[in-house]
């Protein structure tokens, strides 16, 4: 496990000359760190939550991409990374809108942002010059849609942001899963 965890790193550092953290903010575990303080966030705002959205579902035409992660997946450790990060940017710009209509404390919902942002910052450090890629428009679509057909589609309601929290803890599942499996061994 060591030999892959050197090996992914050693690949992603020749992309990232001159980047201080390189991959080993990985290595040291901060990603996963980062994973569930996210997590727990979002868990925090669900237990602050007033919404009775239990069985509501986004709808069909927004449904979760899984074909993209299991493409994600199959790509190289470089286009996983910068797939990751998509997801955390396009998740903090999602919330970003307007979600005074959730029950969720302000500070809350900041300190996601934050650490989502700083994730998705230090993640991109590990990928280098190559960071900058095009981005996945299929994946950017996804989280248009979340953003047109359900908080917009619902007037930026509670039970609205509680479809996309829901839907975001999904994503950030995933995402945690498929950074973790560029450092377990085949």
């Amino acid at each position: 496990m060591l030999n892959r965890i050197f090996f992914v790193c050693l690949s992603l550092s020749l992309y990232s000359a001159g980047s201080s953290l390189s991959c080993r903010w990985i290595m040291d575990h901060k990603f996963r760190q980062h994973s569930e303080n996210s997590l727990a966030l979002l868990d925090t705002m669900a237990n602050n939550s007033t919404n009775t959205t239990e069985d509501a579902e986004v709808e069909d035409t927004v449904a979760f991409p899984n074909l993209l992660y299991r493409q994600a997946s199959k790509a190289s450790a470089e286009d996983q990374l910068a797939f990751t990060v998509q997801i955390l940017n396009e998740t903090a710009a999602l919330f970003e809108e307007d979600h005074s209509s959730a029950s969720w404390e302000e500070n809350t919902v900041e300190d996601f942002v934050n650490v989502v942002t700083q994730q998705a910052d230090n993640l991109r450090s590990c990928i280098g010059s190559h960071g900058h890629k095009k981005k996945n428009t299929k994946l950017h679509m996804h989280f248009k849609r979340l953003s047109h057909h359900v908080l917009k589609k619902m007037g930026h309601s509670a039970e609205a942001w509680e479809l996309i929290r829901k839907e975001i803890k999904t994503h950030l599942m995933r995402a945690d899963q498929l950074v973790s499996s560029l450092l377990t061994t085949n």
